[in-house]
């Protein structure tokens, strides 16, 4: 995990439907919780998911790795925090980390990649207003 720079954080409640038998928080959902982080973290930029694909911009997940620490359960608080770790000319990483908002505990770090595709969706260069929005 790099360095922290624009970081910005949202809160989720853990639904009973995002756990698994044992009780705690099925693993694939924190994928889910990323895609989350990601999503409000352009939103906050003025970069909706919506407006983007208006334009004909297109963010894929290229990869995607995640860190278990510890469990998080049903009705759980988490506080996911995102922020902008790697920025390249058709490439953008997003750091993730998943703490308990009453202990502060960390839960899950990871990181995501996404690749800038064009209208035809293929990777293409990305737009320098988003460059200097992410920057």
């Amino acid at each position: 995990m790099q360095d922290q720079g624009k970081v910005h954080e949202i809160k989720t409640r853990v639904r009973y439907q995002e756990t698994d038998q044992m009780g705690i928080v099925y693993y694939a959902n924190f994928f889910v919780y990323f895609e989350m982080g990601r999503t409000e973290y352009l939103r906050h930029l003025g970069l909706p998911y919506s407006s983007l694909e208006k334009e004909h911009i297109y963010f894929p997940v290229t990869e995607a790795h995640c860190r278990f620490r510890s469990p998080a359960r049903y009705d759980d608080i988490l506080v996911i925090r995102t922020w902008i770790s790697g920025l390249k000319h058709a490439t953008v990483e997003f750091n993730h980390k998943v703490t308990r908002e009453n202990d502060n505990t960390l839960i899950v770090e990871g990181v995501t990649k996404l690749a800038c595709l064009n209208v035809n969706r293929k990777p293409a260069r990305m737009p320098e207003k988003l460059r200097r929005l992410f920057e």
